[in-house]
């Protein structure tokens, strides 16, 4: 009798835990991608938030974040709220990224914002293709991200970068003889580099020298810093990331060189990087689509309400572009009646129409955004400069 009583209590315990862990699940993320059942979109999102890149995918997630709190505030759209799942892909262009990516749809990611960094999005663009999911990236800016039908940008595309930098140059007499410092082992950085390289054949701009690094090589720059003295070039081009450009500001210090500072988006940061000298940077110039000190109230509306939440932190351009991934997400959602119990398949399908069939979009980092069919972005840059340890708009 004791042993029946004992079986029977342990077959009840047995039941109840079964119970609370089915009722205890998160009913609202799906892992097969077949819709939620509580009225709520899964934005799915991976990048850096460890790691040497890890200011561009803090950023990248506070702000997306601070945009899903203000719509669901707000009600939601047309009555569908959003959840935010974020992974760290530790920017890497393997396995890190597909692990991310599959972290993500197991917990019922419908929609992609992602990845943060270009390797990384390059590693999952085939995945979010052959699984039919809408992938809009904030900042992963090479050409070949958008290169499906699913896939698309906030961020201008590197040849753009590269074209647009060469053509501010020229335009604006900066300088003539240039010197350009690139890595050719990241994809990002390459872009920008070749179509630099063109229009600036095209302008009449003299590259005097191009030096290259890799992944391998890149915290001793005296060789090229060398040759971009010795050639006497007025301004150093860098289509790199902050942190080799830090190296790069400290070393040409070093060697008593002190040409103009040109780069891309890739620089943004570099005021926040870890015991680096402000004072190197006071004169950097860089495209970027967005400019935390514009007087225009969406952007100051932006910078504060970031600030108030992220412990008085300046958002920089990669906060921006996730802001307006968000924002633009959820005009898409309320254009084409996008419903939370819709499969990711279907929501990809009815997203990817409404994008390049004459949506338009004003944001933080463009006014009247368009998309082309190949998933590219239109709009315009703006130049800035750091003075006095900020940025601020040329």
């Amino acid at each position: 009798m004791k042993f029946a009583k004992k079986l029977m209590a342990l077959s009840l315990a047995a039941v109840m835990a079964g119970s609370c862990l089915t009722g205890c699940g998160d009913s609202s993320s799906k892992s097969d991608g077949s819709g939620s059942s509580d009225g709520t979109i899964v934005i799915g999102g991976s990048g850096p938030l460890t790691g040497s890149a890890a200011q561009y995918g803090v950023a990248v997630k506070n702000a997306a974040q601070l945009a899903v709190d203000e719509i669901n505030k707000d009600g939601g759209v047309n009555g569908v709220k959003f959840k935010l799942v974020f992974e760290d892909d530790e920017a890497d262009p393997g396995d890190k990224a597909v692990n991310a990516y599959n972290a993500l749809k197991d917990k019922g990611m419908q929609i992609m914002l992602g990845t943060v960094t270009t390797g990384s999005c390059l590693a999952v663009i085939d995945k979010t293709k052959q699984d039919n999911i809408f992938q809009i990236t904030p900042s992963a800016s090479a050409q070949d991200v958008i290169k499906n039908d699913n896939t698309f940008q906030v961020c201008f595309t590197d040849p753009n970068q590269g074209k647009a930098s060469a053509d501010y140059i020229a335009d604006n007499n900066i300088a003539k003889k240039i010197a350009i410092i690139y890595d050719n082992s990241d994809a990002y950085s390459s872009g920008i580099y070749n179509t630099f390289k063109a229009e600036a054949a095209e302008k009449g701009l003299d590259i005097v020298t191009e030096q290259s690094f890799t992944k391998d090589s890149k915290t001793d720059f005296s060789a090229q810093i060398t040759a971009a003295k010795s050639a006497e070039a007025e301004l150093l081009f860098l289509p790199i990331y902050y942190q080799e450009a830090s190296l790069i500001l400290a070393q040409c210090k070093s060697a008593d060189y002190s040409p103009k500072f040109f780069g891309c988006d890739g620089l943004d940061g570099i005021l926040s990087v870890d015991n680096f000298d402000k004072s190197l940077a006071e004169g950097v110039m860089l495209l970027t689509p967005f400019a935390a000190d514009a007087s225009d109230d969406a952007t100051q509306k932006f910078v504060k309400a970031y600030k108030e939440k992220y412990n008085n932190e300046t958002p920089n351009q990669f906060a921006a572009d996730a802001y307006d991934g968000i924002k633009i997400i959820a005009k898409l959602v309320e254009k084409e009646g996008i419903k939370a119990d819709m499969s990711a398949s279907e929501i990809c399908d009815k997203l990817k129409k409404a994008i390049s069939d004459g949506f338009k979009f004003d944001g933080l980092t463009g006014q009247g955004m368009t998309w082309s069919a190949d998933g590219a972005v239109s709009k315009n840059p703006k130049a800035v400069v750091i003075k006095d340890g900020n940025y601020s708009a040329l």
